[in-house]
């Protein structure tokens, strides 16, 4: 394909070679890209790196518990409709002003070639992920209300992220690209935080990273702080005039770091006692 523009990533989104190669390959074949790894690696981002880097629009759709693949094609507003004709807001009777569509729809109506996100598939119902399928592979749908037809111009770009809370089906996997995001190695992280904050002093960076990643090792917390989370943590640190940071009772700011309640006691008592991290 002359004209295959390779995912090379972007000034804001480093990757790996082994994450521009799923990419890439889920490009040419245009299958969607399951992406798993643990919060904070840069899930979500990848689509919005993908988006800008193909010049495509974004549409985002956040999976909840309840969420159906029919959710996803459009709706229809009973309700609004409902409220018009009480109200006598609007011509009632134009069923199509009260049908809304959904991410996939979206994505299928789109004038140019659209990036997907599918966020979080995990959450849905077991169904869900082979619902979701079946209508990406038709790539078209039919408006019950109305007969109207939606058919995709292009097959958008799709974008499916896990948190690996449940396990997938088995024929959801087979028809998707697969890539699991490994948290960021120390000299990666170097590279991240010199993208978000280039005139860091670098002895500050150094120290700001040893505790991340000494907090990361302690097996007694739950939720381990993510990359996000540290460089919101450096830029408290900068705009509070520190300088010098190590892992201490007096460690500043340390709720940018952990989340929960039970993490700082553990970490608490880990610093009172004196005892090292186990790896």
């Amino acid at each position: 394909m002359s004209d295959f523009r390779r995912f090379r990533g972007t000034e804001r989104y480093l990757t790996s070679e082994a994450l521009e190669a799923a990419v890439n390959c889920a490009l040419v074949l245009e299958r969607p890209l399951l992406v798993k790894g643990e919060p904070g690696t840069g899930k979500t981002l990848l689509a919005e790196a993908i988006a800008r880097s193909l010049s495509a629009e974004l549409i985002t759709w956040h999976v909840k518990s309840t969420t159906r693949a029919q959710d996803g094609l459009y709706v229809y507003d009973t309700v609004q409709r409902l409220y018009d004709a009480r109200f006598g807001d609007g011509d009632v009777r134009d069923i199509r002003r009260y049908i809304k569509l959904g991410p996939l729809g979206k994505a299928f109506n789109a004038s140019a070639r659209a990036v997907l996100l599918i966020d979080e598939v995990d959450k849905a119902d077991l169904e869900f992920p082979n619902d979701l399928l079946h209508e990406l592979d038709r790539m078209r749908f039919r408006i019950a209300e109305t007969g109207d037809e939606i058919a995709a111009r292009e097959r958008p770009v799709v974008i499916i992220t896990s948190n690996n809370e449940k396990e997938l089906p088995d024929a959801f996997l087979r028809r998707c690209v697969f890539h699991f995001i490994d948290f960021p190695e120390p000299e990666l992280m170097r590279e991240i935080i010199r993208v978000h904050h280039p005139d860091l002093d670098r002895a500050l960076a150094d120290q700001a990273m040893q505790v991340f990643y000494e907090i990361r090792k302690n097996t007694r917390i739950r939720k381990r702080p993510s990359t996000s989370e540290l460089i919101d943590w450096i830029a408290v640190l900068r705009r509070a005039g520190v300088g010098e940071v190590k892992l201490d009772k007096a460690l500043p700011f340390l709720g940018a770091l952990l989340k929960k309640e039970q993490d700082v006691v553990a970490l608490a008592d880990q610093l009172a006692g004196g005892r090292r991290f186990r790896s």
